[in-house]
C-alpha cells in the first residue's frame, strides 16, 4: 500500500513548494482512518503518480484519485489514466460521488500517443459519469494541456490561492508566439479563473480551508441520480423573518446585497454560493429549506442592477442543468431591470447565452419555484424560471413592478408621436402624467395576477413556510411528459 510507503523525503519536497502532499491531502478530506486505497489490476505495474479508492466524508462513501506531483510530475501516463477510469467507473457503479485531486505537469511526453489516447478515454469516462454521480475537481497544483479538460468536465472546480495553474498553453509558449510577457498566474492563477473565465466554481485561501469546503459541500449534495425529487432530512423549524424586509431598499432602483435575504428563507448555516466571483450580477448556489437541498438562482442586484449578461446567462444556466439532473429543486428570485445593454453583449452572442438559460429552465422537470422580489423587467421576468417557462409555483411579494421595460424607456416609445411636437415645460408636465399614468397601470402585479400569470401575492415573511409547504406537496408530482426525443439541442 503507497498510503504505508510514502517516502518522508517525497513529503518535504511538496512542502517546499508550499503544498500538501497526496497522503496528506486524503488525511484532510476524508473521515478518519476510512480510506481505503484501491490497486491496479495488474500486480506487476508498479507505482504510476496516482493513488485510488475510496472513503467516508460525513460518513458517506466517496470515490477519489489523486495526483503525485513528486512521482513523474503527476503526468498523465497509459496506466496512470486506467487507474483513474477504474475508479471512475466502480463510482458510477455504485452510484457515488467522486473527488479528483490534479497536480501535474499534463500528458506524459515520453509515452507518446500512449498517453493522449489514456486522456481521451479519461474524458469519456467524465462525460459518461457526468449526471450520474457528482464529480468534483480539485486543482493543487499545475494541470496544464490537454489534461485540463478532465476537470472541466466535472461539476465543480476548486481552486486555491498561490498554487492552482490552470491552462491549456503555458505562459512561456504564449509570450514567445505573441510577444507578450504573461506570467503564470495571470494566465491561470486561481483568481483568474474564479473571476475572469469562470473556470473555477470556488477559490480557497489554503488548501486546508479548500478540503473542508470540499467535505461540506459533498454533505449537501444528492450522491447520485434518483428518480425521487428532493435530497431530504426534514428538519423543518419556523424562523422570525419579521426583519426581512429591512434587507430591501424603499426604492426599487437602488441596489442590495440578495445574500442575507436568501440566508433569512433558508435553513440557518446551509447556504454555499458558487461561482461567486465570476458573473456577480446574478447568484447560484446550495442550501437546505427544511432539510430538503435546493439549487437558488437570485438576481443580484449589487451589480448591474441585476441585469444579465452573456456570463450571468451562462452561470445561471449550467447551474440550473445542474440541479435538474439530480432532481434537486430550482428556487428562483427575481429582482432585474433587464439586459446589459453593451454593443460588446451583442457582439459575444447575448442572444445564443441567453437563450441557454431560457432552455435550461424550460427543459428542467424538477420542482422549481420562483418568486419577484421587487421588480423583473421584459426578458429577465420570463428567464427567471417564470410560470410560463415551466415554474410549478410563482410568486410576488407586495408592491412589485413588472413590466416589459421601465417606465422612461416604455413612454418614450408610446408617446413618441406626442412627446415630438411639445417643446419646454409643456413637454415635461407632460412627460410627468404619462409617466405617473404608466407606472400605475403597468408598474404592479395586478394584471400578471388578474391574468394568472404569477400563482399569488405572498408576503416577504411568510416566504419561508410557503416554499417549503410547495416543496413537500410537489415531491410526488407526476413525472413531465416530454416530446419523445433523443435529446434537445441546447444553444451552446
Amino acid at each position: 500500500m503507497y498510503l504505508e510507503q510514502v517516502n518522508p523525503y517525497s513529503i518535504s519536497k511538496q512542502h517546499k513548494r508550499d503544498k500538501l502532499h497526496i497522503v496528506e491531502r486524503i488525511r484532510l478530506l476524508f473521515d478518519p482512518k476510512s480510506f481505503v486505497e484501491y490497486y491496479p489490476q495488474d500486480e506487476n505495474t508498479g507505482y504510476d503518480g496516482v493513488i485510488t479508492g475510496y472513503g467516508n466524508i460525513y460518513g458517506q462513501r466517496v470515490y477519489f484519485y489523486g495526483q503525485d506531483f513528486t512521482h513523474m510530475g503527476g503526468t498523465f501516463g497509459y496506466q496512470h489514466s486506467q487507474q483513474i477510469i477504474a475508479i471512475l467507473r466502480e463510482a458510477i457503479a455504485q452510484r457515488k460521488p467522486i473527488i479528483g485531486i490534479y497536480d501535474g505537469g499534463g500528458a506524459r511526453i515520453q509515452e507518446g500517443a500512449a498517453s493522449v489516447a489514456g486522456c481521451g478515454e479519461l474524458f469519456r469516462m467524465n462525460t459518461m459519469a457526468s449526471g450520474v454521480i457528482p464529480q468534483i475537481a480539485i486543482i493543487a497544483g499545475t494541470c496544464a494541456g490537454g489534461a485540463v479538460y478532465s476537470p472541466g468536465l466535472t461539476d465543480f472546480v476548486f481552486t486555491i490561492d498561490k498554487i492552482s495553474n490552470l491552462f491549456v498553453t503555458g505562459a512561456k509558449v504564449i509570450n514567445e508566439v505573441q510577444g507578450t510577457d504573461y506570467l503564470i498566474e495571470e494566465l491561470g492563477g486561481a483568481s483568474i479563473h474564479a473571476a475572469v473565465s469562470g473556470v473555477a466554481h470556488f477559490r480557497m485561501n489554503t488548501e486546508r480551508e479548500c478540503y473542508a469546503q470540499v467535505r461540506k459541500l459533498i454533505d449537501m449534495l444528492p450522491p447520485c441520480y434518483s428518480k425521487e425529487r428532493g435530497y431530504r432530512t426534514d428538519t423543518y423549524h419556523e424562523k422570525d423573518l419579521s426583519d426581512i424586509r429591512l434587507l430591501l431598499p424603499k426604492d426599487k432602483q437602488e441596489g442590495y446585497d440578495v445574500c442575507p435575504v436568501l440566508e433569512e428563507i433558508l435553513d440557518e448555516d446551509t447556504w454555499i454560493e458558487v461561482h461567486k466571483e465570476f458573473a456577480r450580477n446574478i447568484v447560484v448556489g446550495f442550501g437546505k429549506l427544511g432539510g430538503i437541498t435546493v439549487g437558488v438562482v437570485a438576481s443580484q442586484t449589487l451589480y448591474q442592477n441585476g441585469s444579465i449578461d452573456v456570463d450571468s446567462a451562462d452561470k445561471a444556466a449550467r447551474f440550473v442543468q445542474y440541479c435538474d439532473c439530480y432532481n434537486i429543486p430550482i428556487l428562483t428570485f427575481a429582482d432585474s431591470t433587464g439586459f446589459v445593454m453593451e454593443a460588446e453583449q451583442e457582439y459575444k452572442g447575448l442572444i445564443r447565452h441567453g437563450a441557454k438559460m431560457i432552455h435550461a429552465y424550460a427543459n428542467a422537470t424538477t420542482i422549481k419555484l420562483t418568486v419577484v422580489l421587487r421588480k423583473a423587467y421584459g426578458g429577465p421576468y420570463i428567464f427567471l424560471g417564470c410560470k410560463q417557462l415551466g415554474a410549478d409555483r410563482s410568486y410576488v411579494w407586495p408592491d412589485v413592478e413588472v413590466a416589459v421595460m421601465k417606465a422612461e424607456g416604455a413612454v418614450a416609445v408610446i408617446s413618441h408621436s406626442q412627446l415630438a411636437k411639445l417643446e419646454g415645460v409643456e413637454k415635461k408636465q407632460f412627460l410627468k402624467e404619462q409617466l405617473a399614468e404608466y407606472q400605475r397601470r403597468y408598474m404592479n402585479s395586478d394584471m400578471v395576477l388578474n391574468r394568472h400569470f404569477v400563482d399569488a401575492e405572498i408576503v416577504p415573511e411568510q416566504t419561508r413556510q410557503i416554499l417549503y409547504q410547495d416543496l413537500i406537496r410537489l415531491m410526488g408530482k407526476p413525472a413531465a411528459v416530454l416530446v419523445e426525443k433523443k435529446h434537445t439541442n441546447p444553444p451552446v
